[in-house]
């Protein structure tokens, strides 16, 4: 397994939280909370079939390599993004924007 190179920052604040100069405030509703609105955005209940370029597979799975979590998983999290408003197209903004 590779390690992963943290930037100075990241080292003193993961060395801060392993010290225990964090604690989580985190109450027991707010975590039960978190956990049902994370099973309800990533059910998963349908099942589909779709065709793309070879290109485009190995560099789906790269990323997903990347951050660690299966290929399939990010194709899904990408979508949701999407419909749900939070990944935009920036290439299509940019050109209403020209046509304005």
């Amino acid at each position: 397994m590779s390690k992963v190179k943290l930037s100075k920052e990241e080292r003193e604040l993961l060395d801060s939280v392993e010290s225990g100069e964090f604690e989580s405030i985190l109450t027991e509703a707010r975590r039960s909370e978190l956990e049902a609105a994370a099973t309800n955005t990533f059910r998963k209940d349908k099942r589909i079939n779709i065709r793309i370029s070879s290109r485009d597979l190995i560099a789906v799975q790269s990323r997903a390599s990347e951050e660690g979590i299966p290929y399939q998983t990010l194709i899904s999290s990408i979508i949701h993004k999407y419909v749900s408003g939070s990944l935009r197209d920036i290439a299509a903004n940019k050109k209403r924007q020209g046509d304005a």
